[in-house]
């Protein structure tokens, strides 16, 4: 689904089926020219509504559904099939609002059958014997479409809690490996340190010397457990990880498109263009305006080239802790990160190759 406000646009064509109460007048019975010609200006208007209320989020899809229910009203006089016109206005009007302000547009729009029927010449003796139930069945598909809505919504909040507690977990497990680690190691250093000043003021020095070769094991030790901790960070890999960044950017609501082939890198290295990435797509969620996204990998000779591009048409670039973190995490491997603006935000990484696995 494109987003959690706008209804998926997949099956659109197809729903336009049920214009078939509309078309089926314009096979059986004769009409003057201009009344063939109103039709059709009737059915573009219609069509402009109709996907224009897909490409609206709910808060904003009362313009079309007010749109389609004048264009059905204005035409049902001609071409009583208008019918169809006014159901899918029920399908948005069941699917946008809560229940009871549908209850009150449901309602309204009834009445409006009801005096269209009562004030106008329709021809067509059950326009309200199948029109009122057509319209109130679709509109129950609508609210049916917003229930459906609101139970993906809470289980990817289901899932974001996990995730986020998965999060917390594996932070705790590193802290508390870090403690364990350095509060022990860091009291042998300075125990050592301190040794190795006293040998050296009583001018012992291969005493002193013999500290310091020590210490300097101990730091070692400490500096590999260290790296063997936080190397816990566990990922399912960079081709699936990059799946998953870019059905978040959908999920968002984003166009996200990937071009290039995913390469194979080593461990080190891909876990760091993993957080990099997430980093990226992250900033793209929470700042960018626009809604499309491209993720492109190339090589470049002995380099690889990563681009993250949004449309979001930013006007200037703030970079603030985490893009100083982000880039520090990416000096550790050799690679860069650039910023441009280019109609939207333009992220560059730059990393070489020579050392990969």
């Amino acid at each position: 689904m494109a987003s959690f406000d706008k209804l998926e646009s997949k099956l659109s064509w197809i729903y336009l089926i049920n214009l078939i109460f509309y078309i089926i007048p314009l096979l059986t019975v004769d009409f003057a020219p201009w009344q063939y010609l109103s039709m059709l200006a009737a059915l573009l208007l219609f069509l402009g509504c109709y996907f224009w209320a897909y490409r609206c989020s709910r808060q904003t899809m009362h313009w079309p559904i007010a749109g389609i229910v004048l264009v059905a009203a204005l035409i049902t006089p001609v071409n009583p099939g208008s019918i169809a016109m006014f159901a899918y206005a029920g399908f948005f009007i069941g699917f946008a609002y809560s229940l009871k302000r549908y209850l009150l547009l449901i309602t309204m729009l009834m009445g409006l059958l009801v005096l269209l029927d009562l004030t106008l010449t329709i021809h067509w003796d059950l326009f309200l014997v199948m029109g009122i139930p057509i319209v109130l069945a679709v509109s129950f598909l609508g609210r049916a479409e917003q229930a459906k809505l609101h139970h993906r919504r809470a289980e990817l909040q289901s899932e974001d809690e996990v995730k986020q507690l998965a999060t917390m977990v594996e932070r705790e497990r590193i802290g508390r490996d870090l403690h364990d680690i350095l509060g022990h190691t860091l009291s042998s250093i300075i125990l050592k340190a301190d040794l190795a000043e006293k040998l050296l003021a009583r001018q012992q020095s291969e005493a002193a010397q013999q500290q310091l070769t020590e210490l300097s094991q101990i730091a070692r030790d400490a500096l590999a457990q260290v790296r063997q901790s936080v190397s816990g960070y566990k990922h399912q890999g960079l081709t699936a990880e990059v799946a998953k960044l870019l059905n978040r950017l959908r999920e968002a609501g984003y166009t996200a498109v990937l071009s290039g082939e995913i390469p194979q890198l080593d461990n080190r290295r891909e876990t760091a263009v993993i957080l990099a990435l997430t980093e990226l797509v992250t900033n793209v969620m929470r700042h960018c305006k626009g809604d499309q996204c491209q993720l492109r990998f190339a090589r470049l000779g002995n380099r690889l080239i990563i681009s993250l591009d949004d449309n979001g048409h930013a006007t200037e670039l703030n970079e603030g802790n985490g893009i100083a973190g982000l880039r520090e995490r990416l000096a550790a491997i050799g690679a860069t990160l650039t910023l441009q603006l280019n109609n939207g935000v333009a992220a560059t990484i730059e990393l070489p190759l020579q050392e990969a696995a």
